[in-house]
């Protein structure tokens, strides 16, 4: 375990920021705050249209010739049914991310727009804006890194690992082996810092609901700890024994019950009102999306450039960081599909079915402020992360309700630690599609730490500039291993 240099540089890299912001939180959360503030004013720029090129390239890989090629041998098929693979697809694209930010993140931003713009339109563009930091964009970035590491490991015989593309076009001496060995241990790090993020995310989340259940008012830090402290149990057992079918029940557990959890606010909402905001969510994002990526905001005043920054950049990020995790999950289910399926399976049905999710749980939130006027807004304001639990209780059975959304947040921060600790021992093991327990369990304990510090932080705010902090890197080395990619693909012969 400890002759790998790269498992030992991630170790101390990872374990000494999770050192730092369990003695420091402030600290921590001032430093990546002041850095990622510099690089969003200098470089938010590169970051969109990075972004932007990784949706041009999949959407010419998915209807050039290159899309029939196949990941793995011209005879290998595909592992999993198409049914199961896009089941599958749904619980890597469905998240604690979901459940928190469902209805908060559109009224949030209708809140933003509405000083310059009417209400209708506010809400309008607001919906669009959540619709676009979680569509197409995020999901090419997913695509894009599981389609380069599917591409290479089934096709080429490579490790599982975001330097194999580099030392494979370029060769494993000089420049590339150090390149390959950071890209190696930028990823390690933006995973981890990613995953502590969603663990805090999903605490805050779980925490929300269990106030709501019980009518706790802001029940603080003691809560906090408990809640975390049983994630640690939940996920620690799993780490010993084989990534197999236990966690994809619980995943699948919990995407089934925020797929019925959608269905039913629209049958038990305004179901009129939500399915013609989901159509003009969908419309307006359609019409937009492909040219939207490249508004910047650059002559606007200083609010519309925080807001920017602090959301549609931070988003493209975020994306980054998580997408060596989502994209190893991915590549692993499609070995035998063709380019094409590969893309608009990954890129299409995810982004879709947020569509659907944000229009629901957004067009519920905007009746309630523009229709029965309910004081939603004050929640966004004081306790965000009681948006959705405020909305569910304006429903009936609200207790079922917010009861089994507390449940889907457990279960989806739980299997997310365990498949990225195995992910990341994978990473930091040379590719070892069976790492030991003994390093699962070791980044089983960082996550953990990880997500202690962006508890401690108390604040979304924090969490998504330190998720940034670690992913900035990774903007650059994603788009070398897809020009390692396009270079590999220029070599294929076609009957």
């Amino acid at each position: 375990m400890f002759k790998n240099p790269i498992l030992l540089l991630s170790l101390s890299l990872t374990g000494g920021i999770a050192l730092w912001g369990i003695a420091d939180t402030a600290g921590l959360a001032e430093f990546s705050s002041t850095v990622v503030g510099i690089m969003f004013n200098s470089r938010g720029w590169f970051i969109m249209l990075t972004a932007c090129l990784l949706v041009y390239l999949c959407i010419w890989l998915a209807f050039s010739k290159y899309g029939s090629i196949r990941l793995g041998k011209d005879d290998d098929r595909p592992e999993f049914s198409t049914v199961s693979w896009l089941t599958m697809l749904f619980a890597a694209g469905m998240g604690v991310g979901l459940l928190y930010f469902g209805s908060a993140e559109p009224l949030f931003h209708y809140k933003s727009f509405l000083p310059n713009m009417s209400q209708p339109d506010a809400a309008q563009n607001a919906l669009f804006a959540t619709n676009f930091h979680w569509g197409f964009h995020a999901w090419a970035i997913y695509a894009t890194v599981g389609l380069i590491i599917a591409y290479f490991s089934f096709r080429k015989g490579t490790p599982n690992l975001i330097s194999a593309p580099i030392r494979h076009v370029f060769g494993d001496r000089g420049w590339p082996k150090w390149v390959g060995g950071f890209s190696d241990l930028m990823a390690i790090t933006a995973i981890a810092i990613g995953v502590g993020g969603s663990i805090a995310i999903g605490v805050f989340q779980v925490q929300a609901g269990v106030e709501s259940l019980f009518g706790l008012e802001k029940s603080g830090m003691t809560i906090s700890l408990v809640i975390f402290g049983m994630l640690i149990i939940a996920y620690l057992g799993p780490l010993t024994v084989d990534l197999g079918k236990g966690m994809a029940v619980l995943s699948n557990t919990a995407m089934a019950i925020a797929g019925c959890l959608m269905f039913f606010v629209i049958l038990a909402g305004p179901t009129h009102y939500i399915m013609g905001g989901i159509m003009g969510g969908a419309g307006e994002y359609f019409s937009r999306v492909l040219t939207q990526g490249f508004h910047t905001l650059t002559f606007y005043d200083e609010v519309a450039g925080n807001w920017f920054q602090s959301w549609t950049l931070t988003y493209m990020v975020w994306w980054l960081a998580w997408s060596p995790f989502v994209g190893v999950f991915i590549a692993r289910i499609s070995k035998g599909r063709t380019i094409k399926e590969f893309i608009l399976g990954v890129v299409l049905v995810p982004s879709i079915f947020s569509i659907f999710w944000f229009g629901v749980f957004g067009s519920v939130g905007f009746y309630g402020v523009l229709v029965t006027d309910v004081a939603i807004l004050d929640v966004i304001d004081n306790h965000i992360d009681s948006t959705t639990f405020f909305v569910l209780d304006k429903l009936p059975f609200s207790d079922l309700t917010i009861g089994a959304t507390v449940i889907a947040a457990f279960l989806f921060v739980v299997t997310s630690v365990v498949s990225a600790a195995f992910v990341l021992s994978m990473f930091s093991s040379g590719g070892d599609l069976n790492p030991s327990t003994k390093t699962k369990l070791v980044w089983g304990g960082i996550l953990g730490a990880l997500g202690l510090v962006m508890i401690f932080s108390n604040s979304i705010a924090a969490v998504k500039s330190i998720i940034a902090l670690g992913a900035l890197p990774f903007v650059y080395i994603v788009l070398l291993i897809a020009v390692c990619f396009i270079k590999e693909l220029r070599k294929e012969t076609f009957k």
